[in-house]
């Protein structure tokens, strides 16, 4: 499943460099305003942080919600104490795009993420033309020459990134590359199974001086409440807000554990 979702964001990559060139989004980007830091944004203080998550769809759930109007979804989520929002923007198995990134950027100030299966380059510069802070590098989807390459290309760009892993030779690859931001996501991308407690089995590995952040299997206050006492610093949740009814009031509360 991972293989294809990589390869099928490749292919959307490749039809829309049809239609703008690699020079022209180079120069979009560049010219794009200076990123949010994330890092600082994120960085541990006595309540835990919150990534809130658009997202429309998954593999493992299909349809999740219909969200017609992500900026508003985006500032409910601002409202209720988000710390930074991540935006799905494959289109084939999460229903998501590009034209949602750039939208949730007119509306909210706070870091996004650009959350896709990025193998290439030219993705990292369309996620800093259209306005993202933050990129995704899942270390299971790319060798480890590739994942260096292009963790310095995103950091050349000003861009933040999250380095995910699922599994402990992960984290040491995410450290050996220097990545400043470590996600453990308790769901397996080629089962889709979870596990919840990889993130305590390999919170040991994450450095001192790297945010550690939980990704997946967060339904409650309970769940946020056990990830940050296994030592999360940041918690991305998305279907859990997006099928609440009452997005604001469920990252309140998420936000409020201590």
């Amino acid at each position: 499943m991972l293989e294809a979702l990589t390869a099928g964001a490749l292919e959307d990559a490749a039809t829309r460099r049809e239609s703008v060139s690699y020079s022209e989004i180079e120069r979009r980007a560049l010219r794009s305003p200076e990123p949010i830091d994330a890092y600082l944004a994120l960085a541990a203080t006595s309540h835990i942080r919150l990534i809130a998550e658009i997202k429309r769809a998954s593999p493992s759930k299909g349809d999740l919600a219909l969200i017609d109007d992500a900026p508003a979804l985006a500032e409910s989520y601002v409202e209720g104490g988000a710390d930074a929002i991540s935006v799905l923007t494959e289109e084939r198995r999460f229903g998501g795009s590009l034209r949602d990134l750039t939208d949730v950027r007119e509306r909210v100030e706070v870091p996004l993420l650009r959350k896709d299966f990025i193998s290439e380059e030219y993705q990292i510069l369309e996620a800093r033309a259209v306005g993202a802070d933050i990129v995704l590098l899942i270390v299971a989807a790319l060798d480890a020459v590739v994942l260096e390459r292009l963790h310095e290309f995103s950091r050349q760009l000003g861009l933040t990134v999250l380095v995910e892993t699922h599994s402990a030779d992960e984290v040491r690859l995410a450290a050996d590359v220097g990545a400043g931001l470590i996600g453990v996501n308790a769901r397996d991308l080629s089962t889709f199974e979870l596990d919840r407690s990889l993130f305590g089995a390999v919170r040991d590995l994450i450095p001192a001086d790297a945010i550690a952040v939980a990704e997946s299997a967060v339904n409650s206050v309970d769940d946020v409440r056990a990830y940050r006492d296994a030592g999360a610093d940041v918690v991305l949740v998305g279907e859990a807000l997006v099928t609440a009814g009452h997005p604001r009031s469920v990252v309140e509360q998420f936000r409020e554990v201590s």
